[in-house]
């Protein structure tokens, strides 16, 4: 647990349906890592679901977390820590409880990382669930799953009689973990019948298609969406010509895709995907190089599904930062952040749409106006759309993020993307939240935190975030605004909300 290695320790043990495991009790919370909840997808399991972990003997030792999937690690603000290793060996789970807590009846929250789906790990300081367990007496969750080719790249038009590809394995993965979490769950003091899913970025996208699969269904009882880019998932087609072209960037046959594909190192699989998420976007902007497929798991659009009132029956709390594109504006574009980009997504568009979106951001074509429309358009429109739908389905709750440290205000960025983790986790002390305060703003960092904490904890408990947060309508559409001192606002930049209705998302 980050910042407090050297405190004094005592091992915890307890038995789960694959053995025991012995965890540590640091600082307030008892911590279990690296728990198997699936068999190591490697060999022929390579481009399988998800099969279930086998039984061990003995005590498993649970106090370090498991290998990482294979990606790019940054070190700046992303590093897992050290001796955390790269393994196509994964698929581990963490449980982070109070202490002391065995009854079996705390709410769960389980967390799904982010990182456009080829970057992101359970081991991020970041994403400790420590502040959150103690604080708000729940156990918290967090878990691997597979990214890029190996998580989320359809190369089911290859299958041969020696050789199967599944979909979605990224998100087959994810619902093993959920399923792990209502068989084991209660030995760690949490109940299986009160578990909230949360999850930022890829991560919320992940919280919108567990929302639609029906494979998920009542997994789950609660879900929360930060930042998600729910429109994001495609049809078979689109998907496996995505695969072909990133075949021809390994430069591999596709005659021979199956025999060659199960043999490639999983770092060229990194090492290509870069690449393959450039062509993507330049040839349609707004698109992601690697995200769902319709499937037997996922046969409908989750945005299609949250936004006419059919998802899950469960309430849900969702919303994205006041300038979700700032992040992107500042490298190599991920999303439509550059002019060329954004007129090649709206040409896509009805004339009359593609001036209506533009004139609802001020000083459009300038660049400041450019990074918001792509932000928008790739997280907050979606985001309005599904809550608009699920509203009339089940309790639902809108938030923005406008909290902005004073770096962030000097580098004209303002609140944006992910910029909200550390207040939802309370990790003040990450390498992420301390460059964000390098120059100021922790204490109204950390008041904000206590907030949203409370906020999170609570819905994770009651399915309502608290009396000071309405429920969101398309009447009110009230939404609760996080800042130095919170409010609750009324439709919020309602002329941007008008300007994309009807607006058809790139699909």
């Amino acid at each position: 647990m980050t910042g407090q290695l050297d405190l004094p320790r005592t091992t915890v043990e307890t038995t789960l349906g694959g053995g025991r495991a012995r965890g540590t009790q640091v600082g307030g919370v008892t911590l279990w890592r690296g728990i198997p909840y699936a068999a190591p997808p490697v060999g022929e399991l390579r481009f399988r679901a998800p099969e279930p972990p086998e039984p061990w003997t003995g005590t498993l030792d649970a106090t370090r977390f498991g290998p990482i999937p294979p990606q790019e690690v940054s070190r700046k603000l992303a590093d897992p820590g050290a001796g955390i290793q790269l393994d196509e060996d994964c698929l581990s789970i963490n449980v982070t409880t109070p202490a002391g807590a065995r009854d079996g009846r705390l709410p769960v929250m389980v967390y799904i990382y982010g990182g456009s789906n080829t970057s992101g790990s359970s081991a991020l300081d970041l994403y400790d669930g420590s502040a959150l367990a103690r604080d708000g007496n729940v156990v918290i969750v967090s878990f691997n799953y597979r990214l890029g080719a190996l998580g989320f790249l359809d190369f089911s038009g290859y299958t041969t009689a020696r050789q199967a590809f599944d979909t979605n394995l990224g998100l087959r993965d994810q619902i093993a973990a959920l399923e792990w979490v209502r068989d084991n769950i209660a030995a760690f003091g949490g109940d299986p019948g009160n578990v909230t899913i949360f999850g930022e970025s890829a991560g919320g996208s992940a919280v919108a298609a567990l929302l639609a699969s029906p494979r998920a269904r009542g997994l789950f009882h609660r879900a929360i969406a930060q930042s998600p880019a729910i429109a994001t998932t495609y049809e078979p087609q689109r998907a496996r010509a995505v695969a072909a072209e990133f075949l021809d960037i390994l430069d591999v046959c596709e005659d021979h895709a199956a025999e060659v594909l199960r043999g490639i190192p999983a770092a060229e699989f990194v090492a290509a995907a870069d690449e393959l998420k450039q062509r993507v976007l330049r040839a349609t902007p707004g698109a992601m190089a690697f995200g769902h497929v319709l499937d037997d798991i996922l046969p409908e659009r989750p945005l299609d599904v949250l936004s006419s009132g059919r998802a899950a029956t469960v309430p849900l709390l969702i919303g994205t930062t006041d300038r979700e594109g700032a992040l992107f504006g500042r490298g190599p574009e991920v999303i439509p952040t550059t002019i060329p980009s954004i007129e090649r997504m709206l040409a896509r568009t009805d004339p009359a749409r593609r001036d209506a979106v533009t004139a609802a951001y001020r000083g459009y074509p300038g660049r400041p106006a450019a990074i918001d429309l792509g932000g928008d358009v790739m997280f907050w429109q979606p985001s309005i759309e599904a809550a608009s739908g699920h509203s009339t389905l089940a309790p639902t709750f809108m938030y923005r993020y406008d909290y902005a440290p004073r770096m962030l205000r000097l580098l004209r960025m303002g609140a944006t993307h992910a910029t909200d983790l550390p207040a939802v986790f309370g990790t003040l002390d990450s390498r992420a939240a301390k460059v964000l305060t390098s120059v100021g703003g922790r204490r109204d960092l950390a008041a904000v935190s206590q907030r949203m904490r409370q906020h999170w904890t609570s819905f994770a408990r009651e399915g309502t975030p608290g009396p000071d947060w309405p429920r969101y309508d398309t009447s009110a559409r009230r939404t609760k605004i996080f800042d130095v001192e919170d409010r609750v606002d009324h439709d919020p930049r309602a002329a941007r909300r008008l300007a994309w209705s009807g607006y058809q998302t790139y699909r």
